[in-house]
C-alpha cells in the first residue's frame, strides 16, 4: 500500500485531462510524492478537481501536493476567460518604481488572486514568484517574469507576492534559486554558464532568496556557477546546493529541481534524477507526461529523505484554509495599478 511507504522524491505530470489506465497503475506503483499540472491538463474547473482527486487516489495520499506554473503574465495554466488574468511581474516592478506603495499592494493582490484560481480546484503549490535578476544583454527567457533589476525590490514585491499566496492557502515555490537573471541561453534548451566573481553573485544574484529564505519551497536553476563549480548547474551540484542555497542563502526549505528533461542537463533521465537528489535536492521534478520517461525517472529516485519529509511536513503546516479576501475589490486594487502602469510606460 503506497500510503504505508515513505514516497519516492519526485512530482511528475500527467499527459491529458483525465489519467489513463496505464498512468494510474504507474503512479500507484511509482507512488511519487505528489504530482504538477499544465494547460494540457486544465479545461475546466470541474475537471481539474476530479483530475486532482484521481491523482491523490493514485498514492492513496489527500495530501498529496499538487503544483502548477501559474506565475501570471506569460507562464500561466489557467487563463481566461475561465480564471482571472494576472499581469507579468514586470509590469507590477515598473510600477513599484514610481508609487512603491501601489507596487506592493499589487503584488500582494496577484498573490492572492492567483491563490484565488488554484485553492477552489485543490492546487495547493504554486511555482512563483520568480526572484530572479536579470542582468543587461540576458536571455529573455525571464524578462518580464521577474519582477525588477534591483535585487532588493525583486525581495520585497517577491515577499508581498508570497504573502497572497499563503493567506489563500497556497504554498510558493521560490524560482531559480540560486539566480538564473544572468543566463545568456535558454536553460530550456541550452546549459547556461555564469563566470561571476561570488561577492557580485552574492549581492545581486542570490540576494532576494536570502531575504525570502524562509519560503517553504525553492526550484533550482539549471545554471553553472563558475565561482563555485566549474562544470555541474546548480540543479545537480552538490557543492552548490551546500555552500550557496543552504549555506550562503540559508534556504532550509523544500529544494525541488527545475524540470528534468530540459536541453540544460545532459545524461540520461535516470542520472539526471540520481544527480539531483545526491546533490541535495529534496525532489526531482519531470513535467511533460510521457511514460516512458516517467518510468525511467523513477528508476534513478529513491524515497524521500529524512530531511526531506521534514521539510515537506514543516511546509504543509503552512497550509491552511484561505483567509476571508474581498476578490472584488483586490481585483479592483490590481486593475487599478496595472491602469497606472500602462500610463507611465
Amino acid at each position: 500500500n503506497a500510503s504505508l511507504s515513505n514516497p519516492k522524491a519526485v512530482i511528475f505530470g500527467c499527459a491529458g485531462a483525465a489519467l489513463s489506465t496505464p498512468e494510474r497503475r504507474f503512479f500507484e506503483a511509482a507512488d511519487p510524492l505528489g504530482f504538477i499540472l499544465f494547460e494540457r491538463n486544465c479545461e475546466n474547473p470541474d475537471q481539474i478537481r476530479d483530475l486532482v482527486r484521481s491523482l491523490r487516489g493514485c498514492v492513496a495520499r489527500p495530501d498529496a501536493p499538487v503544483l502548477i506554473d501559474q506565475e501570471g503574465g506569460r507562464v500561466v495554466r489557467l487563463k481566461p476567460p475561465q480564471w482571472r488574468a494576472i499581469p507579468a511581474m514586470g509590469r507590477i516592478g515598473a510600477l513599484a518604481k514610481q508609487n512603491p506603495k501601489a507596487g506592493r499592494e499589487a503584488a500582494f493582490a496577484a498573490g492572492r488572486l492567483i491563490a484565488a484560481n488554484l485553492a477552489p480546484l485543490g492546487i495547493d503549490v504554486d511555482c512563483a514568484p520568480v526572484l530572479d535578476v536579470p542582468a543587461p544583454g540576458s536571455h529573455g527567457i525571464i524578462g518580464d517574469r521577474a519582477f525588477a533589476n534591483d535585487p532588493e525590490l525583486v525581495a520585497e514585491l517577491g515577499r508581498e507576492f508570497c504573502r497572497g499566496l499563503l493567506e489563500g492557502g497556497v504554498l510558493p515555490v521560490l524560482k531559480h534559486i540560486p539566480g538564473h537573471g544572468r543566463a545568456m541561453v535558454d536553460s530550456h534548451a541550452d546549459l547556461p554558464v555564469i563566470d561571476l566573481h561570488r561577492q557580485t553573485l552574492a549581492l545581486i544574484d542570490f540576494a532576494p532568496f536570502k531575504a525570502l529564505r524562509d519560503m517553504p519551497w525553492a526550484m533550482t536553476a539549471h545554471v553553472v556557477y563558475r565561482a563555485y563549480d566549474q562544470d555541474a548547474p546548480a540543479t545537480t551540484s552538490a557543492k552548490v546546493i551546500a555552500e550557496v542555497i543552504r549555506g550562503d542563502i540559508g534556504f532550509d526549505g523544500v529544494l525541488i529541481s527545475d524540470d528534468l528533461s530540459m536541453g540544460a542537463l545532459s545524461g540520461s533521465l535516470a542520472s539526471r534524477a540520481k544527480s539531483a537528489l545526491e546533490a541535495g535536492c529534496d525532489l526531482a521534478l519531470h513535467c511533460n507526461g510521457k511514460l516512458r520517461e516517467m518510468e525511467e525517472i523513477a528508476s534513478g529516485c529513491g524515497e524521500l529523505s529524512k530531511a526531506a519529509q521534514d521539510r515537506v511536513a514543516r511546509a504543509r503546516s503552512l497550509l491552511h484554509k484561505p483567509e476571508p479576501a474581498d476578490i472584488p475589490a483586490l481585483a479592483a486594487t490590481l486593475g487599478a495599478a496595472m491602469v497606472q502602469s500602462a500610463a507611465m510606460s
